[in-house]
């Protein structure tokens, strides 16, 4: 087996870090013609989680595809991943155009799909342009990184690896409204969150979006169980995300700050809806997310 190249390997400043190694979980072995796998990590939460998968197989669709850019992805999540099992993926080239390229990936463990992502990629292509205004909202300097305080911190560490790394996150988070993830308080089905990865991440933009991707699914879900008081960490509640889709409009950097902009519209049916504009710092909107996901009340004994 070898190294896919297309995602580079963690600066020396990220490694031994959770940043490092999730930027090396990104180089995914490629064992034969378009089938790769990835290594898993376990981050405390009952299965994989989401983003993980996401990234990855987005990175397993863009080492078919080189040459374009990423433009959008759309996923549903079939199964729950085992954090503590590698996963597969099988890419299949479904259309390669004059200016897109539409590629198909199956993740699965165990010989059983746990997603299916759909991603296109598009030539460089001038057009118009235009966007919404970024919010109003404090700098991420005068906020706290909560969830560094709040999430529960186990031993990192890989399906392939050999020693954990330190309970440190890939990604820090400064909510702007912030729920008490034990005790929430009803809130508006609206939230700001500040993001960034935790050091430097190499200038590579196809990698830039698949951390951005992984980085998608924290806190997206939270947004439609604000109006109702609860949240994940409730041991009478069940959640998961059910699908998800991306589309990017322009250049960032993980490395520096991103406003996540996101609210619900809906819930119903053990179901919310979700949906999230991504900006840079100087209000430049760079990707937009929806999201639907399980809120199910459950009898925890």
């Amino acid at each position: 087996m070898q190294k896919d190249a297309a995602a580079k390997a963690a600066p020396e400043s990220s490694k031994g870090t959770a940043l490092g190694q999730l930027l090396d979980l990104f180089q995914l072995e490629h064992v034969e013609p378009d089938h790769y796998v990835g290594q898993s990590l376990d981050l405390g939460f009952r299965n994989l989680f989401g983003g993980h998968i996401l990234g990855q197989a987005l990175v397993a669709a863009g080492n078919t595809c080189e040459q374009r850019n990423a433009h959008s992805l759309h996923a549903y999540f079939i199964r729950g991943g085992d954090a503590r099992a590698p996963v597969q993926y099988n890419v299949d080239r479904l259309r390669d155009g004059n200016s897109f390229s539409v590629r198909r990936v199956t993740a699965s463990q165990a010989g059983k799909a746990i997603l299916i992502l759909s991603s296109s990629f598009q030539a460089d292509e001038e057009g118009f342009e235009h966007q919404i205004d970024m919010p109003d909202v404090p700098p991420p300097e005068s906020l706290t990184d909560v969830f560094r305080q709040t999430r529960p911190a186990p031993e990192l560490k890989s399906s392939g690896a050999q020693e954990p790394i330190r309970p440190d996150l890939a990604i820090e988070i400064r909510p702007v409204d912030p729920v008490d993830p034990k005790h929430p308080e009803k809130k508006t089905p609206v939230q700001y969150i500040w993001f960034r990865a935790d050091g430097p991440v190499p200038d590579n933009q196809a990698l830039q979006k698949c951390l951005l991707a992984y980085a998608s699914d924290f806190n997206l879900l939270s947004t439609c169980m604000r109006p109702h008081g609860v949240t994940h960490a409730q041991p009478d509640m069940m959640t998961a995300s059910l699908d998800h889709a991306m589309w990017f409009y322009r250049d960032f950097r993980m490395d520096d700050w991103l406003l996540y902009a996101s609210d619900s519209p809906t819930s119903g049916h053990a179901r919310g809806f979700n949906r999230g504009n991504v900006f840079r710092r100087d209000g430049t909107l760079v990707a937009c997310v929806t999201q639907e996901g399980l809120i199910r009340k459950i009898d925890p004994r």
